[in-house]
């Protein structure tokens, strides 16, 4: 570490940090924009919809990554793979979402209530192709409720999208 580091509180580092994510965030998005610029495309004004559709996924999780709170999509987006899985690796899937998603120390833990983080550990011995149904139906409700809507008058919601 360099001996100039050591001196600066480490609250200027924890924002130094927040800064270079938002920085490099902006970089990607800015990058993915240009590249796609032929033809613009409005974003659906439904949250069903926009998950249909790619760059709308894309705009979302620009937005949610700004808020710094895309759990909830990658949690949604991980089911919806989920189900499409081969029976013979939903096991292995059915672990790796929740101990990435529900677990109470997950590392991108998403907002259930308790009485479905209970249910979901009882059907984590023997997962099926519905297990996760309830937790991802519960979690598109809340990004319905909450940050779906404060996509829409983000900017990211309000400026059309550049595609091929």
């Amino acid at each position: 570490m360099c001996k100039g580091l050591s001196a600066i509180p480490s609250s200027c580092l924890e924002k130094a940090k927040g800064m270079r994510v938002k920085l490099s965030h902006l970089a990607e998005k800015q990058e993915w924009v240009y590249k796609h610029r032929a033809n613009e495309e409005k974003l659906p004004q439904d949250l069903e919809s926009l998950l249909n559709s790619k760059l709308g996924i894309q705009a979302f999780r620009w937005f949610l990554r700004s808020e710094f709170s895309e759990e909830n999509l990658e949690f949604w987006l991980a089911c919806e793979e989920y189900k499409n899985s081969p029976e013979s690796k939903l096991a292995g899937k059915a672990q790796n979402i929740y101990h990435q998603f529900i677990n109470p120390d997950a590392p991108h833990e998403v907002n259930l209530d308790s009485e479905t983080r209970e249910a979901l550990m009882g059907l984590m011995q023997e997962p099926t192709t519905d297990t996760f149904d309830e937790a991802q139906h519960r979690i598109f409700s809340l990004m319905a409720k909450d940050s779906f809507p404060r996509f829409l008058r983000s900017s990211y919601g309000q400026q059309p999208i550049r595609v091929l």
